[in-house]
């Protein structure tokens, strides 16, 4: 699929993409509306959600995509450093995120193509060209 080094570095740009404006930013969003004196009990009106949940705990959602949206961050300070770990991390946020992103209709849509495409670059880069299992010896 290309040089490995340059999927690992498209891949964790994507994902700090992800991670700082689409989950920390949304995070961020929370410190103004404290500010103006939003009632947080009407926030969810203006937004809408597949799932009722979500729609009526949104600021505690907005909360936690600042923890998402840092993990997300960090996993790909990892690739970036060539660490393991950072591949483990980013990985992991990848697929949660693939699992969480229906719910999430239709923010989730954009969460899907970028930890999608940070996967597929992921793993990609990872295994290469190895086959899934080794040659046999047979003609």
């Amino acid at each position: 699929m290309g040089n490995p080094t340059r999927c690992y570095r498209a891949a964790a740009v994507l994902m700090i993409v992800h991670g700082g404006l689409m989950e920390v930013g949304v995070f961020l969003a929370v410190f103004p509306l404290l500010a103006l004196g939003v009632d947080f009990g009407t926030v969810g009106q203006y937004f809408s959600f597949n799932v009722p949940f979500f729609q009526e705990n949104l600021v505690e959602m907005m909360v936690l995509s600042g923890v998402f949206g840092v993990t997300r961050i960090i996993g790909a300070v990892g690739v970036l450093r060539n660490r393991l770990w950072g591949l483990a991390l980013s990985v992991i946020n990848c697929v949660v995120t693939m699992a969480l992103m229906v719910f999430m209709l239709p923010a989730g849509i954009v969460d899907g193509l970028l930890a999608c495409s940070a996967l597929v670059l992921l793993l990609t880069s990872y295994f290469g060209t190895r086959p899934l299992s080794p040659p046999t010896g047979r003609a």
